[in-house]
């Protein structure tokens, strides 16, 4: 829940300033919903892609406040981040619901950018493993093989999310391997293709260490996306140089 209209504006127009013609890898922008339109006339004719921070399960209907994948569709938004941990924590959302939203979004044309991770008591317990199954099993277990082209996952350790506490690259690494693996078991060789980001604190200082790593696909950033001199980059980092 950052940045006005004017502020997203000023905010697309930097980046696009940096990253154009080509930013060399796929960058999806997911301002507030009242930024939306704005933004999406801003990306047109470019690269760069626009997504919904969220969405509701239904497709229309006596729910105000929410939106609809078809709203979101008709914004110019072609991804949606669905069950990030700021909903689950403090909106109670979840796995049940997570599953509801993602398969909403597919059907309604968008690609899920799909959240799941572990607390802080739930790491240094050692169940980390044990609940990204679990997230993964409820909340995606339910999709098709073909379903994984419009699904991408997102790796959020919730303690570090906002706190200047990053996962290493080696801990990131192990819990993108370990996802996988739980995707090939359900879908068979479609997980291969399936991409998983890394989202936890990823500032510039630590992008080029987190993508040496193969298991990390790119990243689902939060705070250093609200500045140009911050996000950029993180995006050249996810380029190679």
């Amino acid at each position: 829940m950052s940045r006005t209209n004017d502020e997203a504006v000023r905010l697309i127009r930097d980046l696009l300033r940096e990253l154009l013609p080509a930013p060399g890898c796929d960058v999806v922008l997911c301002p507030p919903f009242t930024a939306l339109t704005e933004v999406s006339y801003l990306l047109a004719g470019t690269p760069l892609r626009l997504g919904g921070q969220n969405l509701h399960f239904e497709r229309e209907g006596a729910f105000t406040g929410e939106v609809s994948a078809a709203m979101l569709a008709s914004a110019g938004c072609s991804h949606v981040v669905v069950g990030h941990s700021e909903r689950r924590q403090l909106f109670g959302e979840t796995d049940a619901t997570v599953a509801r939203k993602v398969r909403a979004a597919i059907d309604g044309g968008l690609v899920a950018i799909a959240c799941v991770g572990e607390t802080l008591d739930e790491r240094e317990s050692g169940r980390t493993l044990d609940v990204l199954a679990a997230q993964f099993d409820l909340g995606l277990g339910g999709l098709a093989a073909a379903d994984l082209e419009r699904l991408v996952l997102a790796y959020e350790p919730v303690w570090a999310i906002g706190t200047g506490r990053n996962a290493t690259p080696a801990q990131a690494a192990e819990a993108h391997r370990a996802l996988r693996q739980r995707a090939r078991q359900r879908f068979g060789a479609a997980a291969d293709g399936l991409r998983i980001l890394y989202g936890g604190s990823v500032k510039p200082d630590v992008a080029p260490a987190l993508f040496a790593e193969v298991e990390l696909d790119g990243a689902l950033v939060g705070g250093a996306s609200l500045q140009a001199a911050s996000f950029v980059p993180i995006v050249r980092a996810a380029a190679g140089g």
